[in-house]
C-alpha cells in the first residue's frame, strides 16, 4: 500500500474558498494563506451565530499503544462517511506538533485514505499559529526577566518564577537550564525551564478562549511568580498582555483545509492530552456546529486523558453539551495490552484479547459515566480473524456499547459508512443526559481523587509534600473552583507506563502542582510525566528530506 504522503501528494484538491462556499462562507470571511488553506475570518461569527447547533460527537480511544490505533484517521473517515450517507458533518482537529513529527510518533493529519490535505503543510509550520504561540510565550518570559533587571519594582522573588519559556520541538536538554550567565548587561543569573509548546500555558489560553476580549483577560491573569511576600504576580502587571494580544491575533483565528474526500475540516489549537487539556479550540468546535449536522472532534490520547479533560474542561468551560463517544480500539491493540509482543500481534490469540478487552471495558465504562452513548469503531486489520471480531462485537454489547468495523485507513468514508450509519442510529434515539466527573464546587483534592478513583480505577492519591503545600497555595489565592487538568503517563490508566490492560489495586501520586490562572484550570503532575518530551535513538527526522522540490518521509 502507499504511503500516506504518496497519497496525500497524489490527491487533487479543491480550492479552498470554492469549498468554503459550499458550506456557505463567502470568499469575503476568509484570509487565504496560498490556494489550498484558509483562515475564518471574525465577521463570519456574526452571520453564523444563530444558526442552531448540529450534534457533538467525541472520538477518542484506548491507551495508546505501539500497535497503533487510528483515533484521527477514525474522526476524518467519520466525517468522510456520514458525508457520503447524506448528512452534512465537519471534522473539527487539533494542529500537530513538530516535536512527534519530527521525533517517534509522527504527524497528525490522519492516515491513508482517511486525512486531511495538505498533510505536509499541516505537520509542518502550517499558517504559523504554534509560532506566534511560541513567540507570545517568550515575549512574556523576556518581560519578566528584564523587568528584574531593571530594578524589581513588584518585588518577584527569583525563587518562585513559575513562568516558563517554550520551543516546539522535542528537547530534552532544555528542560532544566542557568540564564543569565556573563555580566551585569547580561541579566540575572537563575534556574529556568522549558516546556513544549503545546504544554504552554498561552496555547491552552488560546484554545478555551471565546474572542479577543476572552483572549486579553485571559492572558492578564497569568500568573508568572509570585513576590517577596507570597502575592502572585500577573502577566497584567508586567504590562505585557496588549503585545502578547498582537503576537495571537491572527492565531486566534481557525484554520481551514479539507479532506481527502473534499469535506471541510477545521484545524485549530494542539495541546497534547497527556500534559495539558488535548482539546482543539473552543472556537473551531463552535464553528464545526454551526457548519454541519454532525460536528465530528476529537481529544488526544485514551479516553482517561483527552476525553476526560474534554469533558470536565472544555464541555463545562464552553457550555457545549456532547451527544456521543466514538472509542477506537484494534484487536492488535487490545492483543498487545493482553501481553502479546509486538511481533506477534499478527497470529489469533483470544485469550489474550479477552484479558487485553479489559482496557477497552475500562474505557466504555468512563464514558457512560458521562450519561453518554458509546460506539465502539474497531479500526480493521487485515491480519484480525472473523473469531476475534465477533468476540469484540459480543463483548462490546455485553458492556452496553454499540458496535461497528471500520475500514477508513484502506477505503476512506466508504469504509466508514457502517460505522457512520450505526452513529446516526444512535443519535437519532435523542439527547443524552450530560454529567462532568468533576463538579467545580469540590475541594481541589476532591477533584484529584475523582478523576483517579472513578476514571483511573485506582484505589487512592497520594499527594507529596510538595503537592500539598502548592495545592494548598493554590486554594489560598481563591482559585479552588476550577477544574483539575491531570498531566499523567497515555500508556496506562495507572501513572505507571507499564501496567497495561485495567490495572487494580495501585495509587496516583501526585508529585506537584500549578496554576494556569489565565487558562482556568489547575494543572497536576503524576508520576514521571515530563512537559518537554525527548527525541527517541532514530527520530523521524533522520527520514526526512527534501526530494526534487516535495517532501519525503514525513508520516
Amino acid at each position: 500500500m502507499k504511503k500516506d504522503i504518496e497519497i496525500a501528494q497524489e490527491a487533487i484538491l479543491s480550492p479552498i474558498a470554492r469549498l468554503a462556499e459550499n458550506y456557505g462562507i463567502p470568499e469575503e470571511d476568509l484570509e487565504l494563506y496560498g490556494k489550498n488553506k484558509a483562515k475564518l475570518d471574525d465577521p463570519l461569527w456574526e452571520k453564523l451565530k444563530d444558526r442552531p447547533d448540529g450534534r457533538l460527537v467525541l472520538v477518542t480511544a484506548i491507551n495508546p499503544t505501539p500497535a497503533g490505533e487510528g483515533k484521527t484517521t477514525t474522526s476524518i473517515g467519520l466525517c468522510d462517511a456520514l458525508n457520503r450517507i447524506g448528512r452534512r458533518s465537519v471534522v473539527a482537529l487539533r494542529e500537530p506538533s513538530l516535536g512527534p513529527c519530527f521525533g517517534i510518533k509522527g504527524g497528525a493529519a490522519g492516515g491513508g485514505y482517511a486525512q486531511v490535505v495538505p498533510m505536509e503543510d499541516l505537520n509542518l509550520h502550517f499558517t504559523g499559529d504554534f509560532h506566534a504561540i511560541t513567540s507570545a510565550n517568550n515575549l512574556l518570559a523576556a518581560l519578566l526577566d528584564n523587568h528584574i533587571k531593571q530594578g524589581n519594582e513588584l518585588d518577584i522573588d527569583p525563587k518562585e518564577i513559575c513562568w516558563k519559556r517554550c520551543e516546539d520541538m522535542n528537547d530534552r536538554a532544555l528542560r532544566n537550564i542557568v540564564i543569565g550567565l556573563g555580566g551585569r548587561a547580561d541579566g540575572v543569573a537563575r534556574e529556568d525551564h522549558f516546556v513544549i509548546t503545546v504544554a504552554s500555558e498561552v496555547m491552552a489560553v488560546l484554545c478555551l478562549s471565546e474572542n479577543m476580549e476572552d483572549l486579553k483577560e485571559r492572558l492578564g491573569r497569568i500568573i508568572v511568580a509570585y513576590d517577596h511576600s507570597g502575592r502572585p504576580v500577573r502577566a497584567s502587571d508586567l504590562h505585557a498582555v496588549g503585545a502578547m494580544a498582537a503576537l495571537l491575533k491572527d492565531a486566534m483565528k481557525p484554520n481551514i483545509i479539507q479532506t481527502l474526500e473534499g469535506n471541510l475540516a477545521i484545524v485549530h489549537g494542539g495541546p497534547f492530552a497527556n500534559i495539558a487539556h488535548g482539546c482543539n479550540s473552543v472556537r473551531a468546535t463552535r464553528y464545526a456546529l454551526k457548519l454541519s449536522d454532525i460536528a465530528v472532534t476529537e481529544a488526544g490520547f485514551g479516553a482517561d486523558l483527552g476525553a476526560e479533560k474534554f469533558f470536565d474542561i472544555k464541555c463545562q468551560m464552553a457550555g457545549l453539551q456532547p451527544d456521543l463517544a466514538v472509542l477506537v480500539a484494534t484487536v492488535r491493540a487490545l492483543k498487545y495490552n493482553g501481553g502479546v509482543r509486538k511481533d506477534d500481534l499478527q497470529k489469533e490469540d483470544l485469550e489474550a484479547l479477552e484479558k487485553g478487552a479489559a482496557n477497552l471495558e475500562k474505557h466504555i465504562e468512563n464514558l457512560h459515566s458521562y450519561g453518554l452513548p458509546v460506539v465502539v469503531a474497531i479500526n480493521r486489520f487485515a491480519t484480525d480473524t472473523e473469531e476475534e471480531l465477533r468476540f469484540l462485537e459480543n463483548y462490546c454489547r455485553e458492556h452496553g456499547a454499540d458496535f461497528s468495523l471500520s475500514n477508513v485507513h484502506a477505503e476512506g468514508g466508504a469504509g466508514g459508512e457502517e460505522l457512520a450509519r450505526t452513529v446516526e442510529r444512535v443519535l437519532g434515539k435523542g439527547k443524552p443526559t450530560f454529567k462532568p466527573v468533576q463538579v467545580l464546587s469540590m475541594e481541589l483534592k476532591e477533584k484529584v481523587r475523582a478523576v483517579a478513583e472513578k476514571i483511573y480505577g485506582a484505589d487512592g492519591v497520594v499527594f507529596s509534600q510538595k503537592a500539598e503545600k502548592e495545592l494548598a497555595r493554590i486554594s489560598g489565592l481563591g482559585f479552588s473552583g476550577l477544574p483539575v487538568c491531570m498531566a499523567k503517563t497515555q500508556y496506562s490508566l495507572s501513572d505507571d507506563p507499564s501496567r497495561l490492560g485495567r490495572p487494580r489495586g495501585f495509587n496516583i501520586t501526585v508529585r506537584d502542582a500549578y496554576v494556569s490562572a489565565g487558562a482556568g484550570f489547575v494543572v497536576c503532575l503524576t508520576g514521571d510525566i515530563m512537559t518537554m518530551p525527548g527525541l527517541p535513538k532514530s527520530p523521524a527526522a533522520f527520514s526526512i528530506d527534501v526530494v526534487d522540490g516535495r517532501i519525503s518521509g514525513l508520516f
